[in-house]
């Protein structure tokens, strides 16, 4: 179905959401109808954050607001579906459209997986009523459906539509870039080639996937490495679990600015219990790459002012490879809690693989090595 049609008929002037690639043609026509325009389209920093935020547009306007986001993120949504939006507290109607990856007998990765066996039925236990859009949905199908949505929507309850992979196209080619010099896969390859044996925590996304290929193209064993494949925004916790317990290990965490953003009182609590031995590296390109390349807010923002902030003793931005090649060996050399903030460019390889290694088999080669 054309994305302009779908828009069309949905029938909101307000759009908020985290991106998805399988929601890569409304984000590409809302980028190039809207931008970043806060009265009709704001790029959140988790879903969550999302449905409040659309709950607040709905207080002012009373009109019906859109949150878009991919299935993954149906977790952080639970909490304001269901003491905020739900009609049995302040009956608030939001329409939810939710990329469905790992939709079951659909190839997908394994972090989606068990996420797509459970889309549906989450939708069902949050009392939301959804419609499953294909490439096969006409645009009376949409249009009935969309009826039978607003009798739903007028009671203040909330309602989804879930789009399988290839069911929206037609929306503009938009080219998502920035300033910034240095390639994450290059910036990649001069961390680890500082880190040498020491274990390192990395974000979910093309990150984990340009780690895996370096240790591939170097011969290195990938015990090094966990890769945080799904459970976007929580490496930075996964690192401090880690670097707590094993205080005789020096453990990097290779973050990312949308990574950072989705959870970021995370920083907080690692500023708080202040680990020696943990050092955090957050890969800023100010986009949301791996799922298309939407901006993320993190090009607007201090972040090592909010590190130091949180009781970071170290923190240091670089926009090049002799600082950050400085920067990397004093982190690994003082025992200090430090981040290292590095701008990175927009863009990563067309051939980029994933890693040939089962999420299993990652977490027993980590586990085996952190412990031995």
């Amino acid at each position: 179905m054309n994305v302009e049609k779908f828009v069309e008929i949905i029938e909101s002037d307000f759009y908020t959401g985290v991106p998805d690639s399988q929601l890569k043609e409304l984000c590409n026509y809302l980028m190039a109808t809207y931008g970043i325009d806060s009265k009709h389209h704001i790029i959140a920093a988790n879903e969550g954050n999302c449905t409040a935020l659309a709950a607040g547009y709905h207080l002012a306007t009373g009109k019906i607001p859109v949150v878009y986001m991919q299935n993954s993120g149906e977790g952080n949504i639970i909490n304001p579906v269901a003491s905020l939006l739900n009609d049995k507290v302040y009956a608030i109607p939001v329409i939810f459209v939710i990329g469905w990856r790992g939709e079951p007998g659909v190839h997908d990765e394994p972090q989606h997986i068990y996420q797509g066996e459970v889309t549906l039925k989450l939708l069902e236990d949050m009392d939301i009523k959804y419609f499953v859009l294909s490439k096969e949905t006409t645009e009376e199908e949409l249009i009935a459906q969309m009826k039978e949505f607003k009798a739903i929507l007028s009671g203040g309850k909330n309602v989804a539509f879930v789009v399988r992979k290839g069911a929206l196209d037609g929306a503009p080619k938009v080219d998502y870039k920035n300033d910034n010099n240095m390639s994450r896969e290059d910036i990649i390859d001069h961390i680890v080639n500082v880190t040498g044996q020491d274990p390192v925590v990395s974000t979910t996304g093309k990150a984990s996937r340009e780690l895996f290929e370096i240790r591939e193209k170097n011969g290195q064993d990938h015990k090094y490495d966990f890769l945080t494949v799904g459970s976007m925004g929580h490496s930075s916790s996964i690192a401090l679990g880690v670097a707590i317990n094993k205080p005789e290990k020096k453990i990097w965490c290779i973050d990312g600015d949308g990574a950072l953003l989705m959870h970021m009182g995370s920083i907080a609590v690692i500023g708080h219990n202040n680990p020696d031995n943990l050092i955090h590296i957050v890969i800023n390109n100010g986009a949301h790459e791996t799922v298309g390349g939407m901006p993320t807010v993190a090009s607007s923002i201090n972040i090592c002012e909010i590190a130091k902030a949180c009781g970071y003793p170290n923190a240091v931005s670089v926009d090049n490879f002799d600082d950050l090649d400085r920067e990397l060996v004093m982190a690994k050399e003082r025992n200090q809690l430090s981040l290292i903030e590095v701008k990175c460019s927009i863009g990563a390889r067309d051939d980029l693989g994933r890693p040939t290694t089962t999420a299993l088999e990652n977490k027993n080669g980590f586990m085996n090595y952190i412990n031995n």
